[in-house]
């Protein structure tokens, strides 16, 4: 049990609920003593019951923020990324092998997404024109 963290992260859905990592080498058992409950949202960090969070802790559950906010970012960017894909399978789906039902199941909920995400995407560019038209 040499080789475990000391900090243990249970995440949830805006952060997580920290966990201090304690071996009990006399019944070879492994505690979790839950120290803090973080939420990424809104940056709020709260030591867990009565128990204040040492320097060390908060370094440590401060760089893990760091990580899972870097992590979650990339994920992100990824998962657009793989959207621009999908799209394009999509349309050659549409094209080469969709059926008259299937294409009539899809086509007004995904025309709908397209023209949302493309009014999302022509005003955000007019709003970035209009900024450098100021600089």
């Amino acid at each position: 049990m040499a080789d475990l963290p000391r900090y243990y992260f249970r995440l949830r859905e805006n952060g997580a609920l920290v966990y201090r990592v304690t071996p009990d080498d006399r019944r070879g058992r492994l505690g979790l003593d839950q120290i803090a409950a973080v939420n990424l949202r809104n940056g709020e960090l709260r030591p867990h019951g009565d128990r204040p969070l040492t320097p060390e802790d908060r370094a440590e559950i401060e760089a893990w923020i760091a990580r899972r906010r870097a992590d979650m970012a990339r994920r992100e960017w990824d998962e657009m990324q793989r959207s621009v894909e999908v799209l394009n399978l999509t349309a050659q789906w549409a094209q080469s092998r969709a059926t008259d039902a299937q294409l009539e199941d899809l086509s007004d909920a995904l025309m709908l997404a397209m023209h949302d995400l493309r009014t999302v995407l022509i005003r955000k560019r007019a709003e970035r024109l209009g900024r450098e038209d100021q600089a």
